[in-house]
């Protein structure tokens, strides 16, 4: 096992030597390589959703590769390299875990929960006193801004739910949802409609429906794939059918289509 990660570094390392190594490779920053850090995450969650444990196997690899790239291009910079990365996470695997390895032993999942979330603002503590920030904390620190849309929001509602800033229940997320439903009808229905105001309304019946997932303890990320999947695989029904009868979606018609997605939708059931 050892002897494939060094194997791995060292492979990364040759790919980064100036003058004999890849010029792509060379070309590289960290700014440039995390959208691919990103999409390799996306792909090992497409795997697992699609059950291929092969792929899945792949798609890990791809993505081990993006750790260390990263790690390889900050010890050029002298900043850490990849031992540095696998000490870093066992520290705080340790750290965040002391009902396993320390005296916490005998916690519920509840209780692990709430201490997780104490030693994360203890950690979070610590590093703006190393950073010198003169920022004062905040309840939302440490959601990047890069994550998922949809999964950002989950989080940010999470961490303002722990004081009681929430919903009591879904049905008043319900209300929630029809208040901003009409809201944007408004705005779709004045005389001189602004684009800017129909896009933060629809940004915030977004929002509010990501709150409805989350009292309904429902992925928001997780359904809305299961929706393009389900959409996906209706419209190729159509698409296949129409073949069958020496048709396209290019020149059926919308009626036409629509029945074949009531097909599609019936043949589901059977």
């Amino acid at each position: 096992m050892s002897g494939d990660i060094a194997r791995l570094i060292e492979i990364m390392a040759a790919l980064r030597t100036p003058q004999t190594g890849c010029p792509w490779d060379l070309e590289q920053d960290f700014r440039s390589i995390a959208p691919y850090t990103v999409e390799e995450a996306y792909e090992v969650a497409d795997a697992i959703e699609r059950g291929d444990l092969d792929d899945l196997r792949d798609e890990l690899g791809d993505l081990l590769l993006q750790v260390v790239f990263h790690a390889r291009m900050a010890q050029e910079q002298g900043v850490f390299a990849f031992p540095d990365v696998v000490a870093a996470i066992c520290d705080k695997l340790i750290r965040r875990h002391p009902h396993v390895f320390g005296d916490g032993a005998g916690l519920s999942a509840e209780g692990v929960m709430a201490q997780w979330d104490e030693i994360k603002a203890a950690e979070r503590a610590a590093k703006r006193g190393r950073n010198d920030s003169p920022a004062p904390a905040s309840l939302l620190d440490g959601v990047p801004l890069a994550l998922p849309a949809l999964t950002r929001a989950v989080k940010l509602q999470q961490k303002a739910s722990k004081v009681g800033f929430d919903w009591n229940n879904a049905a008043h997320v319900m209300d929630k949802i029809r208040e901003e439903t009409e809201e944007i009808a408004a705005e779709l229905d004045a005389a001189a409609v602004d684009p800017k105001l129909v896009e933060e309304e629809i940004g915030d019946l977004l929002f509010v429906v990501t709150n409805l997932a989350r009292h309904a303890k429902v992925d928001p990320e997780q359904a809305l794939r299961g929706a393009n999947a389900k959409f996906e695989r209706r419209f190729h029904h159509i698409e296949r059918r129409l073949v069958e009868m020496g048709s396209s979606a290019e020149d059926a018609s919308l009626d036409q289509m629509e029945a074949l997605w009531v097909e599609a939708k019936r043949l589901e059931k059977l």
